[in-house]
């Protein structure tokens, strides 16, 4: 999480045992000061706890930034409302100190918000935004107090995919399988020689994830993971609102799809009307 005072950023790092993570920060280019809360009950990353030390450590600030992910979009708005604020969700560019562009109506239209508060509290769709080197930077670490562990809810257990390909916001080239793939099964078998041969991350539109193709956290989407590769491969996806809205600003889109009809070919860079079952097979023979 950041919080940001326009011209010098200082960055949060909460944690438990998070001192290597502090120092990474500090080396961010950008970045003048990394405020440092280590205590266990920071581990768990839960909302109540992290939006209490933000809080206290909020005097000062005109601005709150954390990244739109689950973390940010379930710290900020306790953060926003601990304050009596409005928050400004998922900016995707700064026009001001006080105005901001948000995508609205699945990403089918753009808000120009301008905020009056005294602290904007904002989460940040990073695909909108090149990142920081993560180098070059000399920023100082302070470590400040921990607050009291609030004891409002509790982390029981954590599952993680373990996959050794990109992780899939982050990732330059994405594969990503829709309801035309027909099975999980269709699904990797298909899809994974595509991937392996581009060192692409997998993804999937909700009907495949809501048919049990593949797990969650394939999900590309409004309601999934929003991304912004190089490259989006999209096979046997229809091109939903909802899934258009995670992935429509990647830098080429590629779909593959029967249906010329297919929505996804309005946003498509290049589109392929083939069966996707003979065409992907073909297209990995030829890389």
């Amino acid at each position: 999480m950041s919080i940001l005072v326009i011209a010098e950023v200082h960055v949060l790092v909460a944690g438990a045992g998070c001192g290597a993570v502090a120092e990474q920060a500090s080396k961010v280019a950008g970045v003048a000061k990394v405020k440092l809360a280590d205590a266990a009950h920071y581990g768990d990353q839960t909302g109540e706890n992290l939006a209490a030390l933000i809080v206290a450590n909020a005097v000062g600030y005109s601005h709150i930034l954390a990244a739109a992910t689950s973390i940010g979009k379930n710290t900020l708005p306790r953060v926003a409302a601990l304050l009596d604020v409005a928050q400004v969700s998922e900016i995707i560019s700064v026009v001001d100190a006080d105005t901001f562009v948000r995508p609205i109506y699945a990403g089918n239209a753009l808000a120009t918000v301008k905020s009056a508060d005294a602290t904007k509290v904002i989460t940040v769709r990073t695909t909108g935004f090149d990142a920081a080197a993560n180098s070059g930077g000399s920023a100082t670490v302070e470590s400040i107090a921990a607050g009291a562990d609030l004891g409002q809810s509790k982390l029981i257990s954590r599952e993680l995919t373990k996959s050794a390909r990109p992780e899939l916001a982050a990732a330059k080239i994405i594969v990503s399988g829709g309801r035309g793939m027909g099975s999980g099964e269709n699904y990797h078998k298909v899809l994974e020689p595509l991937a392996d041969k581009l060192g692409a991350a997998m993804g999937a539109s909700r009907a495949a994830v809501d048919a049990g193709f593949v797990p969650n956290d394939y999900q590309v989407g409004q309601t999934g993971k929003i991304v912004a590769p190089q490259l989006y491969i999209a096979i046997g996806i229809s091109g939903a609102i909802q899934h258009l809205a995670g992935m429509k600003d990647s830098k080429v889109i590629v779909a593959i799809n029967k249906d010329p009809d297919a929505p996804i070919f309005q946003v498509a860079d290049y589109g392929l009307v083939a069966d996707l079952f003979q065409a992907v097979p073909e297209l990995v023979a030829a890389l």
